[in-house]
């Protein structure tokens, strides 16, 4: 039985670690060719040795996402070598500074939005520009967070980032959804990944207690993101465009 994403080119950007990374092992999964577009070469190489190990189809090109330049040519360097563009995970993305907004900095503000939202801006521009190219359609899925759909302390640059995302989403949905072009995004609860264990370190969160408020009294998988992202990739989600899906556990309904 062939895999829902069988013959398909998918890039995912921030793909070597976290949701990511459990995102690309489940694209190869389901018969995907995988381009992993990073600045991590490290972690994007030990990812890549991972789904090969396990008999899928990846490549890695190191890219940074708020390069114009860069994501253009790691876009043409897929293209050059698959033949084609099928669809993207757009989910580089960096935690920012979490703190109140007296005390954060234009600095630490200017980099937050420039990674997390100009970032998948320009990946959705070049993204479609190849999409509208190829005359295939195509289908885009782009990290938001329940961050983008509701408000969290001390997070003003990652919450107006992530917000943006879900705006940007939406609009570019109705651009683009007569040439068959479709775009999503997900909005992850608290996950079990890296950045989130950099959050808890550097904010002093008790994660007894922060999980005692989850609904499912629980954090998320990487894997159960990724899941969702597979389906709104994949044929399966034909007819959806333009949301922004809570996989949350709940917490968003709270």
């Amino acid at each position: 039985m062939a895999g829902l994403l069988e013959g398909k080119t998918i890039v995912i950007t921030g793909g070597s670690t976290g949701i990511g990374r459990a995102t690309a092992r489940r694209c190869a999964e389901e018969g995907a060719a995988v381009v992993i577009a990073d600045i991590n070469k490290t972690e994007a190489q030990i990812a890549c040795d991972e789904i090969k190990a396990a008999g899928g189809n990846v490549m890695f090109v190191e890219t940074d996402v708020t390069d114009s330049a860069a994501v253009k040519a790691m876009l043409e360097k897929t293209v050059d070598t698959h033949g084609s563009l099928d669809g993207a995970f757009n989910n580089a993305g960096i935690e920012g500074a979490f703190t109140n907004i007296v005390k954060m900095t234009e600095a630490e503000f200017d980099r937050t939005v420039n990674v997390d939202l100009k970032g998948v801006w320009l990946c959705i521009k070049h993204e479609v520009e190849q999409f509208v190219a190829q005359g295939t359609g195509g289908s885009i899925v782009s990290t938001a967070s329940v961050a983008g759909l509701v408000g969290a302390r001390g997070g003003s640059a990652y919450c107006a980032a992530k917000h943006g995302v879900v705006g940007l989403t939406k609009s570019v949905a109705l651009e683009y959804a007569r040439k068959k072009i479709r775009v999503n995004a997900v909005c992850p609860g608290v996950i079990e990944t890296p950045m989130l264990d950099r959050l808890m370190t550097e904010t002093g969160l008790d994660r007894a207690a922060f999980e005692n408020q989850e609904p499912m009294a629980r954090f998320g998988n990487p894997r159960e993101i990724a899941e969702a992202v597979v389906w709104l990739l994949s044929e399966q989600s034909s007819f959806v465009t333009g949301i922004a899906m809570p996989v949350d556990g709940g917490y968003t309904a709270l």
